[in-house]
């Protein structure tokens, strides 16, 4: 096993990574730093929510747009659902392909509309590896008897 400053600069260098390449933002810092010791999972279990939340609302866009008449409103209702929740945990690059679904939406552009589920569906698939990623590299911190070094 890994002696803990290692795994402990693994850790800063992938977080640094993360945001370096534009799959979170400072909303995930300020996630974190509502995380103490009376509630150490706190980051996990709104991470988690918001995967569970995710995958009813993918599935909840497909089924909208696979419609004969396609409801807009109800589509840029999740969207719109999907891009608060992604935003409330600094899932940068799954808010701004929401942003971009919700202009399509407004211009009632189905094929646009298509292109951005598929697209929303990539980012959240990738933004999720991630954190799963991180995730367990806090364990292993953790399991090592060390501490989860703090991002500036």
């Amino acid at each position: 096993m890994a002696a803990v400053p290692q795994l402990q600069r693994q850790f800063i260098e992938y977080t640094t990574s993360l945001y370096n390449e534009g799959y979170l933002d400072d909303q995930f810092t300020q996630l974190q730093k509502l995380q103490d010791e009376s509630n150490p999972d706190f980051v996990v279990e709104v991470v988690s929510l918001f995967f569970e939340d995710s995958e009813k609302l993918l599935n909840n866009l497909a089924t909208a747009l696979q419609q004969n008449i396609v409801d807009y409103k109800q589509v840029d209702s999740h969207v719109h659902q999907f891009k608060g929740s992604s935003s409330s945990i600094g899932a940068q690059r799954v808010t701004s392909v929401c942003v971009l679904f919700r202009n399509c939406c407004e211009e009632k552009n189905l094929d646009g509309c298509l292109r951005c589920l598929q697209q929303l569906k990539h980012e959240y698939i990738n933004v999720r590896s991630k954190l799963e990623a991180l995730f367990r590299l806090e364990q292993q911190i953790l399991q090592a008897g060390g501490s989860i070094p703090m991002m500036e």
